[in-house]
């Protein structure tokens, strides 16, 4: 069975799909136009929203795509990720990309996607 939550019509996407034992999570961003901490934290404050519609917290994240606008801001994400995934750590991949978003350079900095274990 295939559970969507958080879909938005407008972009037509899907926030969190719980497929049998797995959640998929696309497009966590927050806070953008501040600082690559502040966005990365925002990003990771909205994957926890999903994350909580299906009852799950960022310790059942096994799995994230990290997009970044500078990929040399990787310490600044594994700082925040030690602050806040408890030792639980996901295995990741880190790319870097020009992002299509409003804002341009002083927009959007960071992005995940995630893979979480919810069975």
């Amino acid at each position: 069975m295939i559970e969507r939550y958080d879909v938005n019509e407008k972009w037509a996407h899907t926030g969190i799909i719980k497929a049998g034992d797995t959640c998929y999570l696309n497009y966590c961003v927050g806070n953008v136009g501040g600082t690559i901490e502040e966005q990365i934290n925002g990003a990771f404050d909205e994957m926890e929203r999903r994350l909580a519609m299906v009852g799950l917290t960022l310790e059942n994240v096994v799995q994230m795509d990290c997009l970044f606008r500078d990929v040399w801001n990787i310490p600044v994400m594994e700082k925040v990720i030690k602050e806040r995934f408890n030792g639980k750590y996901p295995v990741r991949k880190s790319i870097q990309t020009e992002f299509a978003h409003v804002g341009g350079e002083n927009g959007l900095l960071f992005q995940a996607d995630a893979i979480a274990y919810c069975g």
